[in-house]
């Protein structure tokens, strides 16, 4: 049973959350781990300032961490596939999944979905770069957290000397609100600083006409 303080293994089973024109994003599962170390390898200098494992070992364990987090209810990952090939391309995630306790007079009382969350984990190989890949799966996660869930908030947090990064959240209409200091282990094992970004439910509408016209897909 799902509760607010806490959530089973049932709380986020196996998702497909859709396609785009080139891309799918499908629950993270030990079956990707092949293809997420062949993604990883094709260009590791694009991971500087993103953990991005490298060699089998390592993404094994990456996957088996998401999937403990998953089963506890805190984190949501995905493989993202390519359309065209079914080759792996990436990950992503929603984590930091966030359950305010509404008192019973507010009519979020109850809701056993999440109010705030975070999209984060995200990188893909080297072909990936700079297409639609990126825009169509946050606008996948974006809908989902928005539509499905009804989250009031969605943020995003990147290394701030991570300038590729920050520029594709803002891309997407992540509105910036300011810089974390020593938020967060880095790369290089140093006190990073985090830039944070949101976007509010109510931003949404405007967010979602923007990333559809971007794609040339129509708008609902």
């Amino acid at each position: 049973m799902r509760t607010r303080e806490g959530m089973d293994d049932r709380a986020f089973p196996r998702l497909t959350l859709g396609s785009g024109r080139s891309v799918r994003l499908e629950s993270l599962e030990p079956r990707h781990i092949a293809g997420l170390v062949a993604a990883a390898a094709v260009d590791p200098t694009l991971y500087r300032w993103s953990m991005v494992p490298q060699g089998e070992e390592a993404m094994t364990a990456y996957v088996e961490r998401a999937i403990a987090e998953q089963r506890s209810g805190n984190a949501l990952a995905f493989a993202t596939i390519d359309l065209r090939d079914e080759k792996v391309l990436g990950s992503t995630r929603f984590f930091n999944i966030e359950r305010w306790a509404w008192p019973e007079r507010n009519e979020r009382f109850g809701n056993p979905n999440p109010d705030a969350c975070e999209i984060g984990y995200t990188w893909l190989r080297r072909s990936a770069i700079r297409t639609a890949a990126n825009t169509e799966a946050k606008l996948l996660m974006l809908e989902h957290a928005f539509e499905t869930w009804g989250v009031l908030r969605v943020c995003f947090h990147t290394d701030v000397r991570n300038e590729r990064s920050r520029r594709a959240i803002e891309r997407i209409g992540g509105r910036f609100e300011g810089i974390l200091r020593a938020h967060r282990l880095a790369t290089d094992y140093s006190a990073r600083d985090s830039a944070r970004y949101s976007i509010l439910a109510e931003e949404w509408p405007t967010v979602e006409h923007q990333l559809r016209g971007r794609l040339g897909l129509p708008v609902l």
